[in-house]
């Protein structure tokens, strides 16, 4: 009797699981399917000028196959680079000059704003700064863009086509990370799955729907839309500023585009697992909006979603419950099949796909840890600093 109710219950929570998987597949805006690349576009009758701002903070490792990409790039306009060197202390600033005057192109400024104040995250205090300098020279568009993003030649180029033809506000691109390794190719590209699920770029770029979110990596944004939009100032306190940037825009009545990039490349690398841990980790929470419940509700999705398929399969098997163990591989063939063209678009062996719940894992852990290091005072930390929650800073009137 126990065993049948056993039984009986893990083909319920089996059913949920399958249910659940089947409404992200036919209701969540496509959020599988990896062909939302920059929307058709043609060459403006005039090129608008462009102001590059580069965030840089100890990124001298990073810094030889970035920035010279930018500088390169053929524009047909008027632009220039400028990077803001947030207190670095490995000679982030002195290496920008040096690759300047080895590879020429686009005029380059390097400044540094100094330390935040109090309310700022480093990375939006060194973007403010870089806006300041950049609105002197009357651009129309901005191109925020880390300081571990290559660019291909062309990129500038269609990035300000595909804003002008679209008529977007933003037109932001999700970096292809890079995927070497052993562990970056588990979790890299998952990261990108898991991101295109919470945020469907279909339902971005529509006009009038209410998801917005951009990729911090790559933002061409229109320079009078970051002024009445009050970027950054607006979101001066977010970790996960890129979110936070869109959501402004488009509560502003802007148009978003975003999708993934064939132009745009990480170059940071991720070799180990506690990497990939730290750069997970450090924001899980904060994207939790630091709350307890939407954090046990996270976890909990996270295992019916992911680890219940897998489990129903292989303890269905085992019990005789037949039912269950269909049910269980039904949901996770769903999981597996809506994974695979992430895998492709990464170039990277299909074999991967089944092993997304063990991935997903590790994400919950990650998601864990966040917690727990936030309440040790640890939490959202990132190259020295670590950030109080929102709501305990004061706001500036």
């Amino acid at each position: 009797m126990g065993q049948t109710a056993r039984v009986s219950a893990l083909l319920w929570i089996a059913a949920v699981s399958l249910a659940a998987w089947l409404w992200l597949l036919l209701c969540q805006g496509r959020f599988w399917r990896t062909d939302v690349r920059l929307p058709p576009h043609r060459d403006p009758d005039d090129w608008p000028s462009v102001c590059v701002v580069v965030p840089a903070r100890d990124e001298a490792a990073v810094l030889p196959s970035s920035l010279p990409s930018l500088l390169t790039q053929e524009y047909p306009g008027r632009a220039e680079v400028f990077l803001v060197d947030d207190g670095s202390a490995d000679g982030t600033g002195e290496l920008a000059r040096e690759l300047a005057g080895r590879h020429g192109g686009l005029p380059l400024t390097v400044d540094s704003p100094g330390e935040p104040p109090a309310g700022w995250t480093g990375k939006l205090w060194a973007v403010r700064h870089g806006i300041s300098l950049a609105r002197a020279r009357d651009p129309e568009y901005l191109l925020l863009t880390d300081a571990d993003i290559a660019h291909a030649p062309d990129s500038l180029r269609h990035l300000v086509a595909a804003a002008r033809t679209g008529g977007f506000d933003v037109v932001s691109q999700m970096a292809r990370l890079r995927v070497d390794s052993v562990w970056e190719r588990l979790v890299v590209p998952a990261f990108v799955y898991f991101f295109a699920q919470l945020y469907p770029f279909r339902r971005i770029g529509r006009r009038g729907a209410r998801t917005a979110a951009a990729a911090g990596g790559c933002v061409l944004l229109r320079a009078e839309t970051a002024e009445r939009a009050r970027i950054p100032d607006a979101i001066r306190h977010a970790v996960i500023d890129d979110v936070a940037l869109a959501r402004a825009v488009k509560g502003g009545g802007g148009h978003i585009w975003l999708g993934l990039a064939e132009r745009v490349d990480s170059v940071r690398p991720y070799p180990r697992l506690q990497d990939l841990w730290r750069m997970v980790s450090r924001s899980a929470y904060a994207q939790l909006r630091h709350n307890p419940l939407l954090l046990a509700g996270t976890v909990a999705g996270l295992g019916l979603v992911y680890l219940v398929p897998p489990v129903a399969l292989v303890v269905g098997a085992a019990t005789g419950g037949t039912a269950a163990a269909v049910t269980g591989a039904l949901a996770w063939l769903v999981m597996t099949g809506t994974y695979v063209p992430m895998l492709r678009y990464y170039r990277q062996p299909l074999w991967l796909a089944p092993l997304l719940p063990f991935t997903a894992f590790l994400y919950l852990l990650m998601t864990v840890d966040s917690a727990v290091q936030h309440y040790r005072g640890r939490g959202a930390a990132w190259k020295g600093r670590t950030y109080t929650r929102p709501d305990a800073v004061p706001d500036e009137g």
